[in-house]
């Protein structure tokens, strides 16, 4: 989330695109706080279309930015922090980022720190280094991580900003403005990469933290990276269960349903500049978004048109329906149909 768009990643969300987001979720769902939604699930009781929104890591423009455009639309997010990047922290990947963003030289020399050398010489060439360097070192043992973080630091020869995550009177600023803060660790590890012990002292101390600010422990636990089966495993789910969280999310892509694991919930970032396409990105993730809202007054939307979006868009009508090169199964005009706001 930044206040404008940010040069080195333009397709990220700003000020201007995160409130049209919110927009589009108004008119297209019903958006609930997370504990709430977690409650209804297990209770049989969502309403159609549920949806909450969830932040991660705990970055200072979640409550400069985000805060103000969610109170001015009148919905409420939950806030995943690692605690041991607040106050003037800074995550890993973000030390690679601002390093790569502040190289002023067509090349970055990485072999101090056995990486090799990067081309820096424009923006597209940036990113591509951030990303080839990230793959190289996310899975790293958390050491040799760090070592490598800080090779990459010393070798861009250059102040980084230490102001990117939150403070401690930033969280409790959210929390006062009626959001929910989440924990997410203390310092981020993958878990599945931690042994037994270190994974649920990081667990426990990230809700601790959390605790001892904010003058309860948090109820909700997000999984670093949150991928089932890489990032965390079974026995991570019990951890977490065992230190009395009440539920956790992971960003495996889906929509839960009533009889899912509320320790696993599934969440994803369906960002897309044209809201055709954000829509589209919805839809493939869940069927049940084809489905009509009940307290939908403000989106047309007939039965008819609802069923053939979701059963059979216009079939083989192919010179009339034009499909969408991001999934062939949903046809342009249906989708158009489905999402476009209320004329109220």
């Amino acid at each position: 989330m930044h206040p404008v768009p940010d040069s080195l990643y333009p397709d990220e969300p700003d000020t201007r695109r995160f409130t049209e987001i919110l927009d589009w979720a108004a008119n297209w769902f019903n958006v609930l706080p997370l504990p709430e939604a977690v409650e209804r699930l297990r209770s049989g009781s969502l309403p159609d279309r549920a949806a909450a929104i969830t932040f991660d890591d705990g970055y200072a423009d979640n409550c400069v930015v985000a805060l103000p455009i969610l109170r001015q639309h009148g919905m409420h997010a939950t806030f995943f922090v690692a605690t041991a990047f607040m106050n003037g922290g800074r995550m890993f990947n973000d030390t690679v980022i601002e390093a790569v963003r502040r190289v002023a030289t067509p090349e970055f020399d990485l072999e101090g720190a056995k990486l090799g050398v990067f081309r820096t010489g424009s923006l597209a060439e940036k990113r591509e280094t951030v990303e080839a360097i990230l793959d190289r070192i996310k899975y790293l043992p958390q050491g040799e991580r760090d070592d490598a973080v800080n090779a990459i630091k010393a070798a861009a020869g250059v102040p980084l900003p230490d102001d990117l995550m939150m403070s401690d009177d930033q969280v409790r600023r959210l929390r006062d403005a009626g959001m929910e803060i989440g924990a997410h660790t203390r310092t981020h590890p993958i878990l599945a990469r931690c042994t037994p012990s270190v994974a649920e002292a990081e667990i426990a101390n990230g809700r601790d933290d959390l605790g001892a600010l904010l003058g309860r422990p948090p109820r909700l636990f997000a999984y670093p990276n949150g991928k089932p089966g890489r990032d965390y495993a079974p026995s991570h789910v019990d951890m977490v269960k065992r230190l009395g969280f009440e539920a956790a999310v992971s960003t495996s892509p889906g929509a839960a349903r009533t009889g899912d694991d509320a320790f696993e919930l599934p969440r994803f970032t369906p960002w897309a500049r044209r809201r055709l396409q954000f829509g589209v990105r919805l839809r493939r993730i869940s069927p049940r978004i084809g489905r009509p809202a009940q307290r939908s007054s403000r989106s047309e939307v007939s039965s008819s048109a609802a069923e053939r979006f979701q059963m059979k868009p216009h079939r083989e009508r192919r010179a009339a329906c034009w499909r969408s090169a991001a999934d062939p199964a949903i046809c342009r005009p249906c989708v158009k149909r489905f999402f476009r706001p209320s004329s109220s």
